[in-house]
């Protein structure tokens, strides 16, 4: 999905990660990430904010919540949204601090004492008892009396809107008898509201578009606004980058929530070479073996479902073979190309480089940095697991 982009516009991450993997230092199945990169991208997207009068909370599963690129990200957007209390401890650790959490997966009840202390800007709830919960735990606290904790809605998306996996949240209608409720606990405040997602991509040109998600956001901070809740916290995530903070100011949201920006793989980035953020990873693996038909079979651990895949450079001829797609009921041991043109033209441990939609965090791969690759060769900087452990 994204090698054309960053073969075109990244070359040395590609001749770096490839040279890395023919020299052993780093396995199959890594995803390499240009540290360098990520970082301007981060203050890309900062400075851009800053324009739209917009507050950012980063996101870190994609790049696998890896603590170097965590430090980077951070030094110029200080908050992140956790997509767990157990990745809101690994960005903690890695200097990062708290802004939204509890919007993809809810904070458990028993983690809420821990992830607290850490003194959030948000947490969001689904439901009312989700609010009840924050509200016990905040009066349970004997070291923060009077601290009140702000809370975002996470509204339910528009039927065919959201994602398998990702269900929940406040009905609109139910938003009044919603509000009613948190309005009566002691501890919280609702503060604003959250929705998901709030851009997705045109399935054919991969340009963002506004959704009905957005469109009932809009309408519950307007109702807020109305009930006495001062300028209403709205983060609008889905599709943050640069090229989309000006749809999220006119829709009047207040914060956005990148993630794959920082690693410049968002759709309109597979298919517009003017996007500002930089191509910043490449999946490396190479040939396990050769099926008797002649297709190459690559080792595997960090395909994704929704990823996309659909072509692997093969650096040692040049060779660029199609990703034959995956049933739903595949393993990811190994992933298939399409036989070559010519019998023998890859061999065994060939390197095989891809770039596609990814979360890194899902999978079991190595994670590999490296720094430099804006003035010189790079370096290798570290190898992490895929939750951001040091290898």
């Amino acid at each position: 999905m994204f090698l054309a982009a960053l073969t075109a516009r990244n070359p040395a991450l590609l001749d770096a990660a490839a040279r890395l993997h023919r020299a052993g230092g780093i396995p199959p199945d890594t995803y390499v990430l240009d540290l360098d990169a990520v970082e301007a991208n981060a203050e890309l997207l900062a400075a851009g904010a800053r324009r739209h009068g917009l507050t950012l909370w980063f996101v870190a599963k994609q790049f696998g919540r890896n603590p170097e690129l965590v430090r980077a990200v951070a030094r110029h957007i200080p908050r992140y949204a956790a997509i767990d209390a157990a990745e809101a401890r690994t960005l903690d650790a890695a200097g990062a601090r708290p802004g939204n959490l509890g919007h993809l997966v809810q904070i458990p009840v028993r983690e809420l004492p821990r992830v607290l202390a850490r003194r959030p800007t948000a947490i969001t709830v689904y439901d009312a008892a989700g609010a009840r919960a924050v509200a016990r735990a905040m009066t349970r606290s004997a070291g923060d009396p009077g601290r009140v904790q702000d809370l975002l809605v996470r509204l339910e998306s528009p039927p065919g809107e959201g994602f398998p996996g990702q269900e929940g949240g406040v009905p609109p209608d139910a938003l009044p008898a919603f509000a009613d409720t948190v309005e009566r606990l002691p501890g919280v405040r609702l503060a604003g509201v959250t929705a998901f997602p709030c851009l997705r991509p045109d399935p054919v040109s991969g340009r963002p578009e506004t959704t009905g998600a957005l469109a009932a956001a809009r309408t519950a901070v307007t109702a807020l606004a109305a009930r006495g809740t001062p300028r209403p916290l709205f983060s609008a995530p889905g599709m943050t980058c640069t090229a989309t903070l000006p749809l999220l100011a006119a829709a009047g949201a207040t914060h956005g929530e990148p993630g794959h920006a920082l690693t410049g793989t968002t759709p309109p980035h597979a298919t517009d070479p003017g996007q500002p953020e930089i191509p910043a990873y490449v999946y490396v693996t190479e040939v396990a073996h050769t099926l008797a038909d002649g297709r190459p079979a690559l080792f595997g651990g960090g395909f994704y479902a929704r990823g996309r895949a659909r072509s692997a450079l093969l650096p040692r001829t040049g060779l660029r073979l199609p990703v034959e797609r995956a049933p739903a009921g595949w393993i990811d041991y190994y992933r298939l190309l399409a036989a070559p043109p010519r019998p023998g033209a890859v061999r065994t441990g060939d390197t095989a480089l891809l770039a596609f939609r990814t979360q890194m965090f899902v999978t079991r791969s190595t994670v590999a940095v490296i720094g430099g690759l804006s003035t010189g060769p790079g370096r290798l900087t570290g190898l992490y697991d895929s939750r951001g452990t040091p290898l």
